[in-house]
């Protein structure tokens, strides 16, 4: 069983607010083969919004980060490729997105709205090829709705344009993250395509991953929610396709890796910006932990670093293992 686990690419998804560099880099530490950063707006970064160009930082320590990228425009999205993403060596690569289920994404055509219109996706697929000669991919959902299943078209239309592998979050862009991920759909797309295709959704364990590989024959897995306070999981995983053994974190290192992340998020953002934007990984780094609720409370309160670093020191001197 682990052969067919092996040579399998583990990697980080381009999360909105979860992704920024201080998480790629963990990510990379634990085993993630690959990351990408944050979706970030080709209309955006056409109009030169500061906030936006921000969202391109790759730090000089990183190995294997990537840019993602979204829109609906053909030409923006050539010019801003040629423009400024050709320029950033750093990235090998370019995702597209066309899985994004959000309102405020969608309302605009953009995201996983683009699966209603295959022509519009097939002339943005052939722009991205003409545009650069980095490595593509794209991510896309298994349609609009349950009426509305038309992956293997899109499938198809990435590798006749030339994209060089997919992604398949295995939900309707209407089902957003609710229900189950069927896995069966990323199986028969792989079943489908001579390039490679990549399994994502509901992959939060290493039992889920030997058993969506098991199933679809992907080529490798992308690791979202399964991923957010759980950086270890590339490393369960990675250890069980070496040895077929691993082990999960205990309560002390879990906390030691939320303050380590702490410190290095403190590397490229500001004291206030990284107590607020951290209590989100607070949460889900502590969830199942005892007393983790009445920790969560009180560090969301806290307005320092030095408070919050105490707290936390406090809190693991009450846990063990």
């Amino acid at each position: 069983m682990r052969e067919q686990l092996k040579n399998k690419q583990i990697m980080l998804a381009p999360l909105a607010g979860v992704s920024d560099v201080g998480f790629r880099l963990i990510s990379e530490r634990y085993g993630a083969d690959k990351t990408f950063t944050e979706m970030v707006s080709v209309n955006a970064l056409y109009y030169d919004n500061k906030k936006t160009n921000d969202l391109l930082f790759i730090s000089e320590n990183e190995k294997n980060c990537n840019i993602q990228l979204f829109g609906s425009k053909p030409e923006v999205i050539e010019k801003v490729i040629k423009d400024k993403i050709n320029y950033i060596e750093k990235s090998k690569e370019i995702s597209f997105n066309m899985g994004c289920p959000v309102a405020k994404i969608t309302k605009n055509g953009e995201g996983s709205q683009l699966m209603a219109n295959p022509k519009l996706v097939e002339e943005i697929c052939k722009t991205l090829r003409k545009s650069t000669d980095k490595k593509l991919n794209i991510k896309f959902r298994l349609g609009i709705d349950d009426k509305h299943i038309n992956y293997l078209d899109i499938g198809k239309i990435a590798q006749d344009t030339g994209i060089d592998y997919v992604i398949l979050h295995a939900r309707t862009k209407d089902q957003m993250y609710s229900g189950n991920a069927n896995w069966d759909h990323i199986r028969k797309l792989k079943e489908n395509l001579q390039i490679p295709v990549i399994a994502n959704g509901d992959i939060f364990s290493v039992e889920d991953f030997i058993n969506v590989i098991d199933l679809t024959k992907a080529d490798g897995v992308m690791l979202a929610r399964g991923a957010m306070g759980n950086p270890f999981l590339f490393k369960e995983i990675k250890d069980y396709i070496k040895t077929g053994k691993y082990s999960k974190p205990s309560p002390i290192e879990i906390i030691d890796q939320l303050i380590d992340q702490y410190k290095l998020e403190l590397k490229y953002k500001e004291e206030k910006l990284v107590v607020t934007q951290m209590r989100k990984h607070l949460s889900w780094y502590i969830k199942g932990l005892e007393n983790s609720s009445k920790i969560r409370d009180l560090v969301n309160k806290l307005k320092t670093i030095d408070e919050v670093m105490d707290e936390l020191e406090n809190y693991k001197s009450t846990l063990k293992g």
